[in-house]
């Protein structure tokens, strides 16, 4: 199974989230590719099993919206039926902004295994399990 994780982060957090699933996932067996959104190509989305996309919310609980918003919209008709999960960090706010996106790619067809998974700040003593365990769950399908 392949798990590629595509996150965009400003101030790591997000990053860090990125790199905690990966290590879940590796854990349980899985071959997995960790990039950033600038090194994300929409190709991306068909050459793996399960995708995990990752952003911080932004500005008014948005997401990033000059690189990662236009990334998603690019692949938002190629997730039919695509296997995936979400996650991102927060600083305010109660988590709109992944109530929104996990709408939004319900909407076009996305089989999410999981609720969008949200830190508040660095992931930190629980998060760091929640964020792993996430990993483990992805490496499973």
């Amino acid at each position: 199974m392949k798990l590629t994780v595509i996150y965009w982060s400003g101030t790591g957090n997000t990053e860090e989230m990125a790199d905690l699933i990966a290590d879940g996932a590796r854990d349980a067996g899985s071959e997995v590719e960790v990039k950033s959104v600038d090194e994300a190509d929409p190709r991306d989305v068909g050459a793996c099993d399960v995708l995990a996309l990752g952003c911080p919310s932004m500005g008014d609980e948005v997401l990033e919206e000059d690189e990662f918003e236009p990334y998603v919209a690019s692949i938002e008709n190629a997730i039919k039926g695509k296997k995936m999960a979400l996650f991102g960090s927060y600083g305010w706010g109660d988590g709109q902004w992944m109530r929104d996106w996990v709408q939004r790619m319900r909407d076009a067809g996305a089989e999410l295994l999981a609720d969008g998974l949200i830190v508040n700040e660095a992931p930190v003593g629980d998060d760091i399990e929640r964020c792993k365990s996430l990993g483990r769950l992805l490496a499973a399908e």
